[in-house]
């Protein structure tokens, strides 16, 4: 199916078109005519299923196609809820990109920064806001911002709001917004309290599913080494002398851990940016642009700081911590494979990690092969239920890597 098959405006077209579009995702096939019918929406979609413009481009069409009197001032028709600052910026730009040629205007409002420039925008008008919960709040309890006017209320992953502690806030927006609005609300899991919250601000919602959260793109190459803690650094800089690792995103567990490990790779002369709630902004912004215009070859990041990454051609995921939710696990290693691309994906597992190695495969219901033939391997004996997929990297290649090199086409 092409996107002119979806009853979609021509200025739109056009904008897709620029963009690089051909064809739409799965989720924007099935997600876009409901929506542009006004029906209510709950998509259940992992990250880079390409949710964004499922929902961008049929707000965009709608109130394209509205009149509006020039001489009022513009007033918030949609709003769009998301988690972290990173996710806030990437879904302005595809709003900006989709709506090139309708004249709506839009901007994205975040914490940790200064206020004014955010409020001069507002104040000048906007028909479409992105947001943070905590900025959001806020502005509105200044009275720079009402949303009386909405439309159009998105909730973007929904279930890492829950894990952030932001769906009190979030219940607090949504008894600012009207009750006759159009809702979509994306979550790549549905746990209970997120599905009461859904029951709760939707009617008769439209449910889309696509790529379970169980099941790993087939594409990416697993792999997991067994390794001591203390080891990882040793590791992680062994690989890192492969070149076939052309990028790298690093997972940590903690913002303490992303700091040590860049530190570990200075020492060792591998140049690396860290990114994480504890960066400002400012700082954030500029390791993930470095890391897209390939000016740094790895980006060291948390599971929060990484939402909402979104990098073309990435050839490497590296588990450096197992995170001890298996969901996690797939939405990090979903950084890698986009596109109907290529990619590879990396986990260390010392002796404490892994009963969450055991939850991962059990969740994903597939065993990821162990790479035994590199110069850190724990002492203590693998799990019995990894023995029969044990892998040995080939001679003479460099460390474990060697199993995996190949020519990711891009």
């Amino acid at each position: 199916m092409s996107f002119d098959k979806l009853n979609l405006i021509a200025p739109i077209l056009k904008a897709l078109k620029t963009e690089g579009y051909t064809v739409p995702t799965l989720i924007q096939e099935q997600a876009i005519p409901p929506l542009l019918a006004g029906k209510d929406l709950i998509g259940c979609a992992q990250t880079g299923t390409g949710k964004t413009a499922a929902f961008a481009v049929p707000i965009l069409q709608i109130l394209s196609q509205e009149q509006r009197n020039l001489k009022a001032p513009r007033t918030i028709k949609a709003l769009i809820i998301t988690p972290t600052r990173e996710l806030a910026v990437q879904i302005g730009e595809s709003f900006t990109a989709y709506g090139q040629y309708l004249g709506l205007k839009n901007t994205v409002i975040f914490g940790g920064v200064s206020q004014k420039p955010q409020t001069d925008a507002l104040t000048a008008g906007v028909d479409i806001l992105i947001a943070t919960p905590g900025r959001l709040l806020d502005l509105i309890n200044q009275k720079y911002i009402t949303l009386r006017q909405v439309k159009f209320f998105v909730l973007d992953e929904a279930d890492r709001m829950l894990d952030m502690g932001f769906i009190n806030d979030v219940k607090k927006i949504i008894s600012h917004l009207p009750r006759i609005r159009q809702t979509m609300l994306f979550s790549a899991t549905m746990p209970p309290e997120i599905a009461k919250l859904v029951s709760s601000i939707t009617t008769n919602p439209v449910r889309v599913a696509v790529t379970p959260i169980s099941s790993t793109v087939d594409i990416i190459e697993q792999a997991v080494y067994f390794v001591g803690k203390k080891d990882k650094k040793l590791l992680l800089i062994h690989l890192l002398k492969d070149k076939a690792i052309a990028s790298a995103l690093v997972f940590s567990r903690t913002k303490h851990g992303a700091n040590k490990i860049i530190k570990d790779l200075a020492k060792a002369e591998v140049q690396a940016e860290a990114i994480h709630g504890n960066k400002s902004q400012m700082a954030r912004q500029r390791a993930l642009n470095n890391f897209k215009a390939k000016k740094t070859r790895v980006l060291v990041a948390t599971d929060i700081a990484a939402r909402g990454i979104d990098v073309e051609e990435l050839s490497h995921v590296i588990n450096y911590d197992l995170p001890n939710i298996p969901e996690t696990y797939v939405h990090r290693i979903g950084r890698t494979g986009r596109a109907g691309l290529g990619g590879v994906a990396l986990s260390f597992c010392d002796a404490d990690e892994k009963p969450y190695l055991k939850d991962i495969q059990k969740l994903i219901a597939k065993s990821i092969p162990v790479i035994e033939d590199h110069p850190y391997p724990l002492t203590t004996i693998e799990p019995a239920e990894n023995k029969d997929t044990t892998k040995k990297a080939p001679v003479g290649k460099p460390g474990a890597i060697g199993y995996f090199r190949r020519s990711i086409k891009r």
